[in-house]
């Protein structure tokens, strides 16, 4: 009996592992687990562009004559005749004004009487001082007299020709302001010339850009008129060595060249006034810069293993000029022309070197034309 029991309990165990040994073998081996693939990150690009980028300043300015000067009397009187027309045009030197000079007249002849007597009194005075008939001191006074009555002819004389007041320059006479008969003083303004052979215009400059500003500097001057834009070009002459403390700017002059007739002294103008110039550099979209705590990059787009990924180029940043900004690759990097770049959004796309870029066309409203 017992040997049974034994028998049956090994047939048990042997059938057992048999059965597993069957499972075992019919199993299927475990997959190895693939990591998944890493998309790519879609970026808007442009290329780098070689041109031409200037740095300008918008700017309002008035245009003034090229010279302006208020018609006084020097002496007082009572006006005799007017001898110009109101709006005419005058030429340097020619009479505008007489004041009445009949007193001066008379006086200049009594002096001049005066000075032919002390002129006779001078030559006796000489004989008889040669001769020695007459003393030293008498000699003096009336060669003194001679003198002193000769600069009184001479400032009468002059004072005679102020009673005519003349043109300073070639211009165009404005309104007057008074008439035949009126009494003028020293403080009347007759009336105002003004020099319109060329234009100049004033205007002030902030500070942060006078320093690059000099003479021959460009601008081009817009004037809107009832017939629409007008324009001219402009040549900076005069700048101001003082920042005035109110406004923090500079005051800078300009002739105006090629004024049309539509310009007039007085009016205001638009100035867009050149500060630089930068030649056949490399130029990048402002939303291509990424700023970080080493500097400014931007981000190209190169070829690896079939693939476009990014490489993150250290730059130096020059002009700005529309939404353009002059980059230069710090050495050993390099930046060429018509090198694909991310053009946009930069600072809120996730980006790093190496990683795998889906280039996509600029959009529209961000692509800059040339």
């Amino acid at each position: 009996m017992l040997n049974l029991m034994l028998a049956t309990r090994r047939a048990i165990i042997l059938g057992s592992a048999v059965s597993l040994t069957l499972l075992v073998g019919c199993t299927k081996p475990a997959t190895s687990r693939v990591a998944p693939a890493v998309p790519k990150q879609p970026v808007e690009v442009a290329t780098i562009v070689q041109r031409d980028l200037v740095e300008s300043l918008s700017l309002v300015g008035s245009l003034v004559p090229n010279e302006s000067a208020q018609i006084r009397a020097e002496i007082s009187g009572q006006v005799r005749a007017v001898l110009f027309a109101e709006g005419g045009l005058v030429k340097k030197g020619q009479v505008l004004l007489q004041i009445d000079d009949a007193e001066l007249r008379a006086q200049l002849a009594q002096a001049e009487a005066r000075f032919h007597l002390n002129e006779l009194s001078l030559k006796r005075s000489e004989d008889l001082t040669e001769s020695r008939s007459m003393s030293q001191a008498e000699a003096d006074r009336v060669r003194s007299e001679f003198a002193a009555s000769e600069a009184e002819v001479q400032l009468l004389r002059i004072r005679l020709g102020k009673m005519a007041l003349k043109a300073p320059f070639d211009g165009v006479v404005g309104a007057r302001t008074i008439s035949a008969g009126d009494y003028i003083t020293a403080a009347t303004i007759v009336t105002t010339i003004n020099d319109l052979s060329r234009l100049k215009i004033d205007f002030q400059v902030p500070e942060r850009y006078t320093s690059k500003i000099k003479p021959s500097t460009t601008f081009a001057v817009r004037v809107q008129s009832p017939a629409g834009e007008a324009r001219a070009d402009g040549t900076v002459y005069f700048i101001s060595s003082v920042i005035e403390r109110t406004t923090r700017s500079s005051q800078v002059k300009g002739y105006v060249t090629g004024a049309p007739v539509s310009f007039q002294p007085g009016m205001f103008a638009g100035i867009e006034l050149v500060l630089e110039v930068h030649r056949r550099i490399l130029t990048v979209p402002e939303g291509a810069i990424l700023t970080t705590p080493r500097g400014a990059q931007v981000i190209t787009v190169v070829e690896q293993k079939g693939e476009k990924v990014a490489a993150f180029v250290p730059v130096q940043l020059g002009l700005r000029e529309k939404g353009l900004v002059e980059v230069r690759a710090i050495s050993p990097a390099v930046l060429k022309d018509k090198q694909v770049i991310v053009a946009s959004g930069v600072g809120a796309l996730i980006l790093y070197p190496g990683i795998k870029l889906e280039p996509r066309p600029l959009r529209a409203e961000f692509r800059i034309e040339d």
